[in-house]
């Protein structure tokens, strides 16, 4: 069987409601994190059914790889509007994105409505599991990792980017050095990048001191223990998403970092516990990861800030594509462009091994927990399911389930 050319490739004109049900489909099949996504949207869309070719379908995806964004829900958006213009683009974003929305919004009520993370057995199972989402994020940071940081340049970013985030410096001052140095170093000005790197382990080191040698983004003590301030304002919620959706390079992990430092280390509307359980819940989900943000606006306005927050996020993922696809993709093979992108990539991979790190010291609180942490991140290193994610889960959920009858 030949492979379809740029000339052979058509794409069907839909009804509005079909393309919306048909991207509905996929929104409710989609588990398994962004490459269990993708290959389900290529198999599908490109293969079987030719929409576009190969070659195109692969020149689209680097783009969005190093847009911010969940790569999934983008082509999603792509893929609709070729069928039918921005409205189609609208609405299959819309179509993929709501299953887990609407499943995320179910049990952000729930937890709150009955006290899930005080209430006995409960309490013990998301305590556990907690342990299990923090081997998510470290197998996460390993991946993209992996895929990110191809030179010794992007390695000693994400180093700085990560002592950066644990002392406290503002991302934007990490991302923009990171970039920056970057391109002086492909553009072979060698003394420049060292400058500039120098510089920048030296003013985190120096912030570190003047802080009092105090590690951030563990949130105050009030924070930790579960009194937050009031609830926040729908504007200032959807800034928040906003801010995170237009971060996100490399992935939906990479969210992480800027949603904990607003919701827990500077708006204090959540704690890292319920943070972490906010993200075991995606776990169990068919979407994006990046859905616990419905979460996360849920604790800080109730139902009004799910949907500003989630909105927020999602608004920059739905604007790339519908209103500047062309432009962005000349833009994203100008070298230097790419280059600055990648620096800060490296350093949002950084910024998530810090935040990592934070979230860890809140989980792994007893022998239990570490096992459990052990365990699931030799699972998910070991297996490749696309169920992976959610076994884990609800696996761990089991486990906790268990040492609460044995702890009574």
């Amino acid at each position: 069987m030949t492979e379809p050319n740029e000339s052979t490739v058509r794409v069907p004109h839909q009804p509005l409601g079909r393309l919306f049900l048909r991207f509905l489909k996929f929104g409710s099949l989609a588990w398994g994190g962004p490459v269990a996504q993708i290959a389900m949207i290529q198999h599908e869309l490109v293969a079987e059914e030719k929409w576009v070719s190969p070659q195109h379908f692969n020149r689209v995806l680097a783009m969005y790889q190093v847009l911010p964004g969940p790569e999934a829900h983008e082509l999603c958006v792509y893929f609709g509007m070729l069928a039918r213009g921005r409205i189609g683009g609208i609405l299959a974003g819309l179509g993929f994105m709501l299953p887990g929305f609407m499943l995320m919004m179910s049990l952000s009520w729930l937890y709150v409505r009955y006290g899930l993370q005080t209430t006995g057995t409960f309490a013990t199972m998301f305590a556990v599991v907690q342990a299990a989402v923090a081997a998510l994020i470290v197998r996460a940071v390993h991946r993209i990792g992996g895929h990110v940081l191809v030179d010794r340049w992007l390695w000693i970013i994400a180093i700085i980017a990560t002592a950066a985030q644990l002392t406290g410096v503002h991302f934007a001052i990490t991302l923009f050095a990171g970039g920056a140095a970057y391109v002086l170093a492909k553009q072979d000005r060698t003394s420049l990048a060292t400058s500039l790197t120098v510089l920048c382990a030296v003013g985190v080191i120096s912030w570190f001191a003047f802080n009092g040698f105090h590690l951030a983004g563990m949130g105050g003590a009030a924070v930790q223990q579960g009194q937050g301030e009031a609830q926040r304002s729908l504007w200032e919620l959807f800034i928040s998403g906003l801010k995170a959706g237009m971060l996100t390079f490399g992935g939906a992990y990479t969210v992480i970092p800027f949603l904990q430092e607003d919701a827990v280390a500077d708006g204090a509307w959540m704690t890292n516990t319920q943070f972490l359980d906010g993200l075991a819940l995606s776990g169990l989900l068919p979407a994006p990861l990046i859905i616990f943000a419905t979460f996360v606006g849920y604790l800080g306005g109730e139902a009004e800030g799910a949907v500003m927050l989630t909105a927020g996020i999602f608004l920059p993922a739905f604007a790339f594509t519908l209103l500047a696809h062309d432009p962005l993709e000349k833009l994203v093979s100008e070298p230097r462009v790419r280059e600055f992108l990648e620096g800060v990539t490296a350093g949002v991979v950084g910024l998530i091994a810090g935040t990592t790190i934070a979230l860890m010291v809140v989980s792994l609180v007893n022998i239990t927990t570490v096992i459990v942490f052990a365990v699931a991140l030799a699972t998910l290193f070991y297996f490749k399911s696309k169920l992976i994610i959610p076994l884990v889960v609800a696996g761990a959920a089991f486990a906790g389930f268990a040492v609460s009858f044995v702890s009574m």
